[in-house]
């Protein structure tokens, strides 16, 4: 290295270089001027064929050169920038702050492009000084020589040390003070920027000043301010930078709005007071959100700092940019207390406003309490104050619901709804314990600002989905005790509700609570009276209903209403049958079942069992019943049943039992139980009466039919028997050759007519019996003919039959005959005399014959629709079906009916009167056919 050459002399002449270095180094402030310093006493002090400083590049991990001394005096490769790889002497050097030297830098692989120099410049020793401060390395010193493994001396090293290590120092002190320099504050332009806004009209003018502001501070690409919308729940860009910010093309402008619904996870952050950051590789929050948003503001960087007041979001001040940054802490403190300096002054813009809305919000109340005071139609009072409020809040829906802790669920006492919206048509479902004790123990109004995306009232969520509600304002009626009601405030689109029309709704729901004390009191007392009245529909109904099934299904219908139960169903047999039916069942919801269809075995069945065993009510909850009566009692909401026997005295025969069904926790209280047993006992005198009324009635009818059936028989018989008499009487002479042909045809006559009299006295005692047989229609009129011949003489009448064919007609030929030879009777006895009768006969049909007889006589109008619809509800009421000739017709129906034909009575227009028989032809199989009209 370098000579030796009068020692004393030239180490005196090395200090007096070296302190010229150091002081320069402690005054210069310029990095240029210090490298070129420490380069210039390197030539200068050193025997260097190859000096190289590079400064360290923290951030992308690199070298980049600041000048040098190369042996060709070429310098351009000493400006270059090298990167630093894993494993090279550089990185070594840069990471362990340690020399390094270098015995052969031609040969040595980790030199990267250096080896390339070195080789070019016959490099050979080689050490590399790192250029540091405490625990930061600033750069490196490179130092080579053509001599192979030449390292530098004692004293260099310590020069060389000082002269660095003062360099690193220098680089240290110039870098804290740029990074002074450039730290931002935010305190004094935010002072500027209040001074400022003190000369500024307007919110408009304040909001432009503080997004100018802002900008010039923080130098985004786009400085904005977000408005809240709370009725339409989205964001929308009030204020933004008057220039238009370099990067932005009109493809990346900003959506003109934001909504809630897609950025919930950023909205809810700026409800709870935080700012929002979003820059390179790091962002507040949620991925997918992040996402949504950075799409909306089309933008890659962010920083949002809310604007709140009194807890009530305004918006949010905004600074973006085109490129992913790393925002600094200074920077969020200033957007913070611009965006808070923006909620101070927002409200001043708005005061008078709100005091106007003040204003009206206290006359609005003092109103409905004056109304509530003096009006006596509380109706009335809840239909202006709905009106006021949806009015003033702008809202569809205003509903009062009081609590029924009997049944657990919410009635509506009062709703309001646009005309053209659906109303709630049934009560709300009872709540989750959480829910209630929400609405129970909060202070204030409940606001749900997006019934979607909320998790509470969820048994409500649905019903109210379905009528459109997506927001919704609840307030406890009687805050501070327990629940009584609720006033709710329904929006059709997501919003937020502001403190004042929080504390408008607190205040109408407290006076509205007033009302309701006094509704539930009229509900009492109505409900007391339609108990009563029910009780009485029940002994009306004895009065009003002969139909059996008609009285049951009314009944618990009545029942049903009374007690207001989901489920009550009907199961009833007759006295010494094993099963029973259910008759009639009344089901409300959907979720309480009933198998109508099922048989139930009266003896097996244990509930039926317990319920007939019991002496009154029995009560039972659902995880007690057995699982074979849960095959019929089925659905799955029924937590609890009760039942009680259809018994009217304790020597009857109980016929059936009463089923209710309702959910686990119902509450019954004693009015109900009161009354669901006085109902259920009139229920069964009813059912007894009516059956009792229906047997007698049906074996009225029978007795009639037979009786009737019986006299003309008796009537054939004497008509027979004395015709047979006669001729014995005129036989004559015993001795004439034809009295014993005589005699044996009289005897075959008196035998024929008394030959089916066993039958009709075996077989028919009580009950006329439907037999089959077959007779030719010749015969058959002949033989009815033949009965009425007589009188048909006497009243001088004229008959004749028409159309007379040999058909084959099959059934009943003894009251087919009968009714033929009645009806004829009947005809003949209402006809004048001279008059006509004509029997007109018509084959429908392969199956069907009528039979048309008319006459010119007169019948009562009345008789025609009492044929035609049955005898009278009332059986006590007269009636022309209770005696002849009405009663005989009647008859003639009811038998037609049971051989299967028909018959019916008419008047033609030109006043004659029609008896119209259809009788089935033989040969035929009429099963499931339909006789012709």
């Amino acid at each position: 290295m370098v000579q030796q050459k009068e020692p004393n002399a030239q180490y005196d002449k090395q200090l007096v270089s070296l302190g010229r270095v150091l002081q320069t180094l402690r005054e210069e402030e310029n990095s240029d001027v210090l490298i070129d310093t420490v380069l210039n006493h390197l030539r200068a002090e050193f025997d260097y064929d190859l000096i190289w400083i590079g400064l360290y590049d923290r951030l992308e991990h690199r070298l980049y050169g600041k000048g040098g001394t190369t042996p060709s005096g070429e310098v351009g490769l000493l400006k270059q920038r090298f990167a630093l790889n894993p494993g090279d002497i550089l990185e070594q050097v840069v990471i362990q702050q340690r020399p390094l030297a270098v015995p052969d830098l031609r040969e040595e692989i980790r030199a990267g492009e250096w080896r390339r120099v070195a080789q070019s410049y016959n490099i050979q020793g080689t050490v590399v000084f790192p250029i540091r401060y405490k625990d930061r390395c600033y750069g490196v010193t490179l130092l080579g020589t053509p001599h192979w493994g030449v390292a530098p001396k004692t004293d260099e090293k310590a020069r060389l040390s000082m002269v660095l290590g003062g360099l690193g120092t220098a680089l240290y002190q110039i870098e804290v003070e740029w990074q002074r320099q450039q730290t931002k504050r935010p305190d004094q332009p935010l002072l500027a920027l209040l001074t400022k806004l003190r000369s500024l009209p307007g919110l408009g003018a304040r909001l432009e000043a503080i997004v100018e502001e802002t900008h010039q501070f923080i130098h985004p690409h786009r400085t904005s301010v977000y408005w809240f919308e709370r009725e339409r729940r989205y964001f929308w860009r009030r204020v933004g930078n008057r220039q238009k910010a370099t990067g932005f093309s009109e493809a990346n402008q900003p959506a003109s709005g934001i909504t809630v619904q897609e950025v919930s996870g950023f909205y809810q952050a700026l409800l709870s007071d935080q700012i929002v950051s979003i820059g390179e590789a790091h962002s507040s929050l949620k991925a997918d959100t992040t996402s949504r948003l950075m799409q909306q503001i089309r933008a890659r960087s962010l920083l949002a700092a809310p604007i709140l007041f009194q807890n009530e979001l305004l918006g949010f001040l905004a600074v973006e940019g085109t490129e992913p940054r790393i925002w600094e802490d200074e920077e969020k403190n200033y957007v913070r207390g611009a965006a808070q300096i923006v909620a101070l002054i927002a409200p001043l813009d708005e005061m008078e406003q709100s005091i106007d809305q003040i204003r009206m919000d206290q006359a609005l109340t003092a109103e409905i309490a004056h109304s509530i005071y003096s009006d006596d139609d509380w109706k009335a009072t809840l239909k202006m104050s709905a009106d006021q409020l949806c009015k003033r809040l702008r809202a569809e829906r205003f509903l009062v619901l009081v609590y029924d802790r009997d049944q657990a669920r919410f009635e509506i006492c009062y709703q309001s709804q646009p005309s053209n919206r659906r109303h709630l048509s049934t009560p709300l479902d009872a709540l989750n314990e959480t829910d209630y004790n929400l609405l129970e123990k909060s202070l204030e109004p409940v606001g749900l600002e997006n019934l979607d995306g909320d998790l509470r009232l969820l048994a409500w969520r649905d019903r109210l989905l379905e009528l459109g509600v997506r927001a919704m304002l609840l307030c406890h009626t009687s805050i501070g005790q327990p629940l009584e009601g609720i006033v709710v405030i329904c929006h059709e689109t997501p919003r937020t509700w502001s403190r004042n029309e929080r504390d408008l709704v607190r205040v109408v729901s407290q006076q509205i609570g007033l009302i309701l004390h006094q509704w539930q009191l009229q509900k009492q007392n109505e409900h007391q009276q339609k108990i009563m009245q029910t009780i009485q529909w029940g002994l009306t109904m004895l009065q009003q209903t002969p139909q059996l099934e008609v009285l049951e299904r009314s009944a618990l219908q009545q029942i049903s209403q009374v007690l207001q139960v989901p489920l009550i169903a009907l199961i009833t047999w007759l006295p010494g049958q094993e099963t029973a039916y259910i008759r009639n069942a009344v089901i409300t919801n959907d979720r309480f079942g009933i198998n109508l269809d099922q048989e139930i075995p009266i003896h097996t069945d244990v509930l039926v069992r317990w319920t007939l065993k019991s002496d009154g009510l029995l009560s039972l909850p659902i995880e007690d019943i057995p699982f074979d009566t849960r095959q019929w009692l089925s659905g799955l909401g029924i937590g609890q049943v009760l039942t009680l026997t259809l018994r009217t005295a304790p020597e009857h025969e109980p016929t059936g039992i009463v089923v209710v069904a309702d959910v686990a926790d119902r509450h019954w209280s004693e009015r109900y139980l009161s009354a669901f047993g006085t109902l259920v006992s009139q229920l069964a005198w009813s059912r007894r009466y009516l059956n009792l009324t229906l047997t007698f009635s049906t074996q009225r009818e029978e007795l009639e039919q037979l009786n009737w059936y019986k006299h003309r028989r008796l009537e054939e018989l004497y008509r027979a028997l004395t015709t047979s008499l006669q001729r014995l009487n005129q036989l004559g002479n015993p001795k004439d050759p034809l009295f014993s042909t005589r005699q044996q045809q009289a005897l075959k006559q008196l035998t024929e007519s008394i030959g089916t009299l066993p039958q009709l006295i075996q077989e028919e005692l009580w009950h006329t019996r439907i037999s089959t047989q077959t007779i030719s229609l010749i015969t058959l009129l002949k033989r009815a003919l033949e009965r009425v011949d007589t009188l048909i003489k006497q009243r001088q009448l004229w008959s004749q039959v028409h159309n007379e064919t040999n058909l084959t007609i099959q059934g009943d030929v003894v009251k087919m005959e009968l009714v033929i030879y009645e009806l004829l009777l009947i005809a003949c006895e209402r006809s004048q005399s001279g008059s006509r009768i004509d029997i007109w006969c018509r084959q429908i049909d392969n199956r069907w014959l009528e039979i048309s007889i008319t006459d010119n006589g007169n019948v009562d109008p009345q008789l025609f629709q009492e044929l035609e619809s049955g005898r009278m509800m009332d059986v006590l009421a007269p009636s022309l079906l209770d005696y002849p000739p009405g009663l005989h017709l009647l008859i003639c129906q009811t038998l037609m009916k049971q051989i299967g034909g028909e018959f019916n009575l008419y008047k033609l227009e030109d006043n004659r009167i029609l008896s119209r028989l259809v009788l089935p032809l033989a040969g035929t199989n009429r099963s499931g056919t339909t006789k012709p009209q």
